[in-house]
């Protein structure tokens, strides 16, 4: 397996435990992946990602969408991410109220990296 395709396994398994609701920064799921330092890996191995993943939970680390305003991405995580309660306001979502932050339990017993 290549180190790109370990990676994407690693960003899948992680994204899979941000609850609906819930968002995280390039920079923290690269962290919660066991790649600190390695944000611009995590949207490089997003964008090969199909669809079915919770790639539109992941944001700039000022909560901004990464995509052009009003391109079609953009539109559509907008969209995924109010039709899971997810306020957005001038294309950004407020990272104290909606960011992720990991309990002890999920960290010590489901993050695996």
């Amino acid at each position: 397996m290549t180190e790109i395709n370990t990676v994407k396994l690693r960003i899948e398994k992680t994204l899979s435990l941000v609850p609906t609701g819930n968002v995280v920064s390039y920079g923290q799921l690269a962290d919660l992946c066991g790649l600190p330092g390695r944000a611009r890996l995590m949207g490089k191995c997003l964008r090969s990602l199909d669809g079915q993943h919770n790639w539109h939970r992941v944001l700039r680390a000022d909560g901004k969408i990464a995509f052009p305003q009003g391109s079609e991405l953009a539109r559509e995580q907008s969209t995924r991410l109010l039709d899971e309660g997810v306020l957005i306001k001038n294309g950004r979502v407020s990272m104290k109220d909606y960011g992720w932050q990991p309990d002890l339990y999920t960290v010590l017993s489901k993050l695996e990296y």
